[in-house]
């Protein structure tokens, strides 16, 4: 054992983006209790996160969230041994917000501080629950990320490939934008997507056969917005549900293909996937399958811990702390564009 304290209880908050959440871990996995506050609604009307909102928000409700989660918890401050919160990447004005409350408390308490990289998080998130992490190849699809990670063990990472501009999220959402959905446009197009033929467009498969992991959506994204201005009349909800069926069969298409020949190019038997696109049923589905044909164990996070929550942020400190990793000076800086660590500098 390390000569560092072993956190037996963890808090966690996690404020990157527009989610403000909190969450409660055992330094075993096991999360206690995990409570997020949703800004969706606040946002809806403007199309997107507006990071003003954003922050004043999270001001508003982080209090208030930690004393309902320590209250159903049965718990008080006193009873933990450590605290964590995200410390990017995401939008600085959010990632402050926490980061500097967690930090408080922790100084409050005379307690270890772990700052959290919020894509650290969302890889390890399939393993919620389990005081160990398996190696594994990781897809990490979300609204601001995409990438293919070879996980050795807890900080032992290699990054394979990162999409080359925008994320596959962020691409379902733009999408559902043209298409005049209901914000955010992901959940929607998967709703509407069994409705739809996914043949009935023929969008790009971009980077389908690059020879690497690397991925890149905007041509997809451009796709559609020449598709819809073609189209001479605008599209009805069949239309639509085409549409969304075929941009969708295109995106699910790469992430699977790629995703499964990381797993074989690199030995890999555990295939995980999480961030908030792991939600998409299509991908599940699509990936299931292939792992079911190539003989692969597939571990998705739970859809509970795949969108942007602190569970995920407690379970990383937990590790961290079961893996003798340091806890974090206090005087750590935020980073909005931190990345995660890799044992190799260069990206394949």
């Amino acid at each position: 054992m390390s000569e560092h304290e072993v956190p037996s209880l963890i808090l966690a908050i996690e404020t990157s983006c527009d989610e403000t959440a909190v969450a409660v871990c055992s330094v075993d996995g096991e999360v206690v209790i995990s409570k997020v506050a949703s800004q969706i609604d606040i946002h809806a009307p403007h199309g997107g996160v507006v990071p003003e909102l954003a922050s004043r928000n999270h001001n508003n409700t982080l209090r208030p969230l930690i004393e309902q989660t320590l209250a159903e918890a049965g718990l008080v401050l006193e009873d933990f041994a450590a605290v964590a919160a995200t410390s990017g990447p995401g939008l600085a004005s959010s990632l402050l917000i926490g980061d500097t409350t967690a930090k408080a408390i922790a100084l409050g308490l005379n307690k270890p501080f772990y700052s959290v990289n919020h894509i650290e998080g969302h890889l390890l998130s399939p393993f919620i629950g389990s005081p160990q992490v398996e190696g594994n190849i990781s897809l990490v699809v979300s609204g601001g990320h995409t990438q293919i990670v070879q996980v050795k063990g807890v900080n032992d990472y290699r990054i394979l490939g990162s999409t080359l501009d925008d994320a596959a999220g962020e691409a379902f959402d733009k999408v559902g934008k043209m298409l005049g959905l209901p914000y955010p446009g992901g959940p929607e197009i998967d709703r509407r997507a069994p409705f739809g033929n996914p043949k009935a467009f023929d969008f790009p498969r971009s980077m389908k056969n690059s020879g690497d992991f690397r991925f890149s959506f905007s041509g997809i994204k451009t796709s559609v917005f020449y598709c819809l201005e073609k189209l001479s009349d605008p599209p009805n909800e069949e239309t639509i549900n085409d549409i969304c069926a075929s941009f969708q069969a295109a995106v699910v298409e790469i992430l699977t293909i790629k995703t499964v020949a990381a797993a074989k190019q690199t030995g890999e038997n555990v295939v995980t996937v999480s961030g908030g696109v792991s939600c998409n049923r299509g991908l599940r589905a699509s990936l299931e399958r292939a792992a079911n044909s190539e003989s692969l164990n597939l571990v998705l996070a739970e859809p509970g811990f795949s969108t942007d929550n602190a569970a995920m942020i407690a379970y990383t400190a937990a590790m961290h702390a079961r893996n003798d990793i340091p806890p974090s000076p206090l005087d750590q800086d935020i980073d909005p564009n931190l990345r995660l660590s890799e044992i190799t500098s260069s990206l394949l």
